[in-house]
């Protein structure tokens, strides 16, 4: 079920509202939601939530067992065996058809063949509460958040809603409290909307539209691409992922607010970064940060010399490319990242910090943006052969395929909104409302009320009309 659907909007979310807000106790409103989430979860699964109520049960398992055997040897080989088990669980799942065929390929010269798989359903936001989950118990192991005996409580914390299927992902200690209890005022509610609509804005209003020209460029073979239009897919392609993945954060974080649940922020502006490194201090922000905590520096993080913290980065993100996606498409994009993380650790990114800003930034944004050609393309054949089209190296084999046939008015004024929203001129034009916000507070008030009830009623004609509505980050 999707957050930008009619079914959650009009039927599922009013409906989970006025139960939550009609009971009283904190007992009777997390066996609502508990309920209200597994249904949530099926609705688009069925059978596959059997796999999210295993994950909760040996989660739970495991942390008491690692409680009762705190200060024992035996504590850390039970770390170890849960951590194995969470990740057998993703990988059956999520990488069975890729190491089959790569071991095929590897065992084709010999004239071995390996049977060919069945293609493995993979469960939607498996990576994002599998990851949940392991944060718990680490957490727990790592004395960073207490031991909670409360299955009901575990079960909420995996699988709560709001932010089950694409996060932010959540540590455990971030919302221990607000488990066992929450209070929620006018106030907290009436933020929660607000940035509930300001996040289904910019999936449905921006995302969605730029998904149109974005989908149906990257489907055209590249030998036939003007740079232009190669260019304008990659970039249609970039404010698409970010107003959609941030839209589903803004909206997850307004939702959890509602409920009163605080969850953290997951985009900070990621394409006003001057660098890679200060990127990924930007973007999904709580899965970079998951990786610095459980990954990078348990490895040695920056600690150990820099030929092993280079290693550490390319390793960190050599796997953040393999937790977006079974595909060397991934491994490459998260390899890009990393290489360019490690160069700027040199001299290289002392001669960028020097820079003038509008040329730290430029330097990103290329970077990123083919960085997304590999995460977008279908393989690496398209990802290599669409780069060269960006670059000119290949003339269009025809004409069919012109700029103003994907730029009509709707896109170009939508591309452009969500170009200003992105940038820098924005960020100062929102802090100085706010400066003034207190002077004008009532008319404040009143027109952003206006803006939202506009925008709500858009994005409800839009969604009415059947319009294009996918979610990038559900396959993950």
């Amino acid at each position: 079920m999707l957050f930008s659907s009619t079914i959650f909007l009009f039927a599922f979310l009013p409906i989970v509202g006025l139960l939550y807000f009609a009971l009283r106790g904190v007992r009777a409103r997390n066996a609502l939601l508990i309920f209200a989430s597994l249904f949530f979860y099926a609705w688009g699964e069925t059978g596959y939530v059997a796999i999210l109520l295993i994950c909760i049960a040996l989660n739970y398992a495991f942390v008491l067992w690692i409680d009762r055997s705190r200060g024992r040897p035996s504590q850390r080989k039970i770390l170890v065996a849960s951590v194995a088990v969470n990740l057998l669980i993703l990988a059956s799942f999520k990488y069975t058809n890729f190491l089959a065929d790569n071991l095929s390929l590897l065992l084709a010269p010999i004239g071995l063949r390996l049977p060919e798989l069945e293609p493995v359903h993979l469960p939607i936001g498996i990576s994002f509460f599998t990851f949940q989950a392991l944060t718990y118990v680490v957490d727990v192991y790592r004395s960073d958040a207490p031991v909670q005996r409360n299955p009901l409580r575990v079960a909420l914390y995996i699988a709560l809603f709001p932010q089950l299927i694409a996060g932010p992902i959540v540590r455990y200690r971030q919302v221990a409290a607000q488990l066992a209890r929450r209070t929620i005022g006018a106030d907290d509610v009436a933020e929660g909307i607000r940035r509930f609509v300001i996040g289904l804005g910019k999936k449905v209003i921006i995302a969605n539209t730029l998904a149109l020209p974005a989908d149906r460029i990257f489907a055209i073979p590249a030998g036939e691409l003007t740079v232009a239009v190669a260019w304008f897919g990659v970039i249609c392609f970039a404010l698409q992922i970010y107003y959609d993945f941030a839209g589903y954060s803004d909206m997850a974080i307004g939702l959890g607010r509602c409920l009163g649940f605080d969850f953290p922020e997951n985009f900070n502006w990621p394409y006003l970064a001057r660098s890679v490194r200060e990127f990924w201090r930007r973007w999904h922000i709580s899965l970079s940060s998951w990786f610095r905590d459980y990954l990078y520096i348990p490895l040695g993080g920056n600690r150990q010399g820099a030929l092993r913290t280079h290693l550490n980065l390319v390793a960190v993100f050599f796997l953040c490319g393999l937790w977006h996606g079974a595909s060397w498409n991934f491994v490459v994009w998260g390899l890009m990242h990393g290489s360019f993380l490690v160069l700027e650790r040199t001299s290289v990114g002392t001669v960028l910090a020097r820079a003038p800003i509008v040329l730290q930034r430029s330097y990103t944004l290329i970077v990123v943006l083919i960085a997304w050609v590999f995460f977008r393309a279908a393989d690496l054949p398209h990802a290599l052969s669409y780069l060269a089209a960006m670059v000119g190296a290949a003339e269009p084999t025809s004409g069919r395929y012109p700029l103003v046939l994907f730029s009509n008015p709707e896109v170009v004024t939508i591309l452009l909104l969500a170009a200003l929203g992105a940038a820098p001129s924005f960020r100062r034009a929102i802090d100085r409302l706010r400066e003034h916000a207190e002077r004008a507070r009532s008319s404040l008030e009143i027109a952003r009320l206006a803006a939202l009830g506009l925008i709500l009623l858009v994005c409800a004609m839009s969604l009415a009309s059947g319009t294009h509505n996918p979610f990038i980050y559900f396959r993950f």
